[in-house]
């Protein structure tokens, strides 16, 4: 089954969950929490907000074999790779395989975050 017809709500009572930390499928662990929007079981597409406490510091390159893309809504993400800050209002695409992180948080950041395969 393909994601869910949404009409606009509110996702105010959808619970932020923990993400456990994986290189393949992305950051995760203590002060990393996520709120999947709508999700496609089969494929594993998925829209999710994705919230990172002050002071998270990821200590892997992630790289995954889906397409994604991402808006920082609000703080910042310092990623180690790259030597570069990036803050609310920025935006990425990346395609399979792109390498990124690892990441500091210095600031509590929260990111709206589109995964698709082809």
């Amino acid at each position: 089954m393909p994601k869910p017809e949404l009409e606009f709500f509110r996702p105010d009572s959808i619970p932020w969950e923990p993400v456990a930390a994986s290189p393949t499928v992305g950051v995760g662990g203590a002060g990393v929490r996520q709120k999947i929007l709508s999700r496609d079981p089969e494929t594993g597409d998925l829209t999710r907000l994705l919230r990172f406490d002050s002071g998270v510091e990821t200590t892997e390159t992630i790289a995954h074999d889906f397409w994604e893309e991402v808006w920082i809504l609000e703080g910042e993400l310092l990623d180690l790779g790259k030597r570069q800050t990036f803050t609310a209002g920025m935006y990425a695409c990346r395609p399979p395989g792109m390498p990124h992180g690892p990441y500091r948080v210095p600031t509590a950041c929260t990111t709206l975050e589109i995964r698709y395969r082809k």
